[in-house]
């Protein structure tokens, strides 16, 4: 990795890979507007503030600072926490969705789906239901298990964790924070996440399973490597 100067910025705020309005009715421009134009701006602009002074973080991905946070000082540890998750959360979410979404999945992934799941219906239900459940602000995750022979599980993160740092790999996401539906759907969280799926992007969720075998490691490299790569 190269060397930044002095005040240049080292993350950057990725562009949405479709229109503001490419989601619609689903998810509607104005609330893409706010969430990726303000609210993942705004995580990144304060990441880039909170390692301004530690040069040697600056050297890194925002997934390895969330994967590391022992090793960040005392005084910028939460930001980091929160803003390097808001900021690499954000970055996979976008990839999620696709306006030429929904469906179900097929090939592998389907498989894995209905071996733990059952079928692909008890997994939605599931899905939604954790979504739901959540207490507060968060996300809802479809994650492979890195032990346990690569069982998929259903998890849950409050604030911007993300199931990395619980040494699993995610394969897709949903944001349960207010601001990720409010302005649509007030505070029916249920019918965000109902309407969620048709927006859901099972091609890039197939392309992550490939990647999380043991091997994976390799790929959580940072919000610009392949982990958060579009798919093909």
């Amino acid at each position: 990795m190269d060397n930044l100067e002095a005040g240049q910025s080292r993350y950057l705020l990725p562009a949405l890979p479709y229109d503001h309005a490419a989601l619609e009715p689903y998810i509607d421009a104005r609330t893409m507007m706010l969430h990726h134009d303000k609210h993942h701006a705004s995580y990144v602009a304060n990441l880039n503030s909170a390692v301004a002074k530690y040069p040697e973080l600056r050297e890194r991905t925002a997934t390895w600072l969330l994967l590391n946070l022992s090793k960040i000082p005392e005084e910028a540890r939460t930001a980091v926490r929160n803003n390097a998750g808001g900021h690499v959360n954000h970055s996979m979410l976008w990839r999620a969705m696709a306006p030429d979404g929904g469906g179900e999945p097929t090939g592998a992934l389907a498989d894995a789906i209905k071996r733990d799941f059952g079928s692909f219906g008890q997994f939605r239900v599931r899905f939604a239901e954790a979504g739901e459940k959540l207490f507060g602000s968060g996300w809802v995750w479809l994650a492979r298990v890195q032990k346990d022979g690569g069982k998929l599980e259903v998890f849950t993160t409050s604030g911007h964790d993300n199931p990395l740092m619980r040494g699993h790999f995610p394969l897709l996401v949903n944001d349960v924070w207010e601001h990720a539906y409010y302005l649509k759907h007030e505070n029916r969280r249920a019918d965000y996440l109902k309407g969620w799926w048709a927006v859901a992007n099972w091609k890039e969720a197939a392309r992550r399973y490939e990647l999380s075998d043991d091997s994976a490691e390799q790929e959580q490299e940072g919000e610009g490597g392949h982990l958060l790569k579009a798919a093909d």
